[in-house]
């Protein structure tokens, strides 16, 4: 008798995780899988006309070959611009993890919050608000005008014809700023996990704090920088807000394709092509990222 209850608990206790974990993989098999297989039926179909709403399914490969050949342009340069934007967010973002996690104090709290302020306003404000400070009448240009910097920044390829709007770099600039905060927060929390005796311990063997952070900090916080790349790269890639209000003809981006392609011009095909295309570079360059970075020895 009494072996028939420990069965019966042990088979409870089986069913509970699986319990547990349906309503996460209902959800996810309703609202991605089932419309991932429907978006890759639709992009290997074919489409009679513009105003043909029901595209026929027909294993239709050339889909894709078209979509790079059409719009190869817009795939490197949304990649270009992802790529930058990421090292600036490493750039600019590790140093700000840092001093909040080692040299925050009292203070670690109130910088982490302004960290968080950005997200309180909605993406499109935050780029628009990008958009008036970048403006042509606006008070960034007025004050570089004045100290004589337009012509140095045209040199370096930032501004354009005497302005900042409508170019590479404000486009780049725009999806550092947005992005920012998804550097910051896994440096911070891979930094504040380090045991600080490990860099003290670095310079008892005559480490200088350089040498000491480059041997200890450095490799203990790579999964924060992996984990904010991703988050960076992978939405910047993908982005077309600010390409649409930070830039200029020159300055598409494959997601503003897909969103012309799905919402202005009907073609779902063409779309659906893009969007799998997208994915697929994304996902081999983020298991190649992984492979290169060693992540298995990061955890």
């Amino acid at each position: 008798m009494a072996d028939d209850d420990g069965d019966r608990s042990k088979r409870r206790a089986g069913v509970v995780p699986y319990a547990l974990l349906s309503p996460g993989m209902l959800w996810l098999l309703l609202f991605f899988l089932v419309p991932l297989v429907t978006l890759a039926r639709t992009s290997l179909s074919v489409k009679e006309g513009r105003f043909d709403l029901s595209p026929s399914f027909s294993w239709e490969l050339s889909n894709y070959t078209n979509a790079i050949s059409d719009y190869s342009e817009q795939f490197i340069r949304s990649f270009a611009y992802a790529g930058v934007a990421t090292v600036l967010c490493i750039a600019i973002g590790y140093p700000v993890a840092y001093v909040i996690a080692f040299r925050g104090g009292r203070w670690r709290n109130v910088l982490l919050g302004l960290v968080v302020v950005p997200f309180f306003t909605s993406f499109l404000i935050r780029t628009l608000a990008w958009q008036t400070v970048l403006f042509d009448d606006g008070p960034l240009l007025g004050v570089l005008d004045q100290l004589r910097l337009v012509g140095v920044l045209e040199r370096l390829g930032i501004a354009e014809n005497g302005g900042l709007l409508n170019t590479h770099a404000a486009v780049i600039g725009g999806l550092t700023y947005n992005f920012l905060p998804f550097m910051i927060l896994p440096i911070y929390v891979s930094l504040e996990k380090i045991d600080l005796q490990l860099t003290e311990a670095a310079k008892d063997l005559y480490s200088n704090g350089w040498l000491a952070f480059r041997k200890v900090g450095l490799p203990l916080s790579l999964p924060g920088v992996f984990a904010g790349s991703l988050l960076t790269f992978i939405p910047a890639a993908g982005d077309f807000i600010n390409a649409q209000f930070l830039g200029g003809p020159s300055n598409t981006m494959i997601g503003t394709v897909v969103q012309d392609q799905f919402l202005k011009q009907n073609d779902y095909v063409t779309a659906g092509a893009l969007s799998f295309i997208l994915m697929l570079i994304i996902t081999t360059a983020t298991l190649v990222y992984a492979r290169v970075l060693g992540t298995n020895d990061l955890v």
